[in-house]
């Protein structure tokens, strides 16, 4: 896959994994690998770039005498998100094209 859609789609997995609760690298790679492969160094740089854009914020807190950074999706995150879920539709139908089912529907998807 393309290194730059596949990024792309990351950080909406990224999203997704804290919508339910905040959580840490361990755990949001463990929440994503059933669907995606991703790894720690792939993982650290979209985080620091959604909290860049505001997207996430972290703060850390002590677990088992260690401090762990945590992740929390904002509200710019949640409709971030949510506007993506909203093209889901649209982004089926791009996959069909891209995948030879469909060229026979009158409609154009722009």
């Amino acid at each position: 896959m393309d290194t730059q859609l596949r990024k792309g789609l990351l950080e909406f997995c990224v999203l997704a994994a804290l919508e339910e609760k905040d959580s840490y690298g361990y755990r949001i790679i463990k929440d994503i690998s059933p669907y995606v492969m991703i790894s720690e160094s792939t993982l650290y740089p979209i985080l620091r770039r959604m909290e860049e854009a505001g997207n996430v914020t972290s703060y850390t807190e002590e677990y088992h005498n260690r401090l762990r950074k945590y992740f929390h999706l904002t509200d710019k995150g949640q409709d971030y998100l949510n506007i993506f879920r909203s093209e889901k539709e649209q982004l089926v139908k791009i996959l069909d094209f891209i995948g030879g089912r469909g060229k026979d529907d009158e409609e154009t998807v722009y």
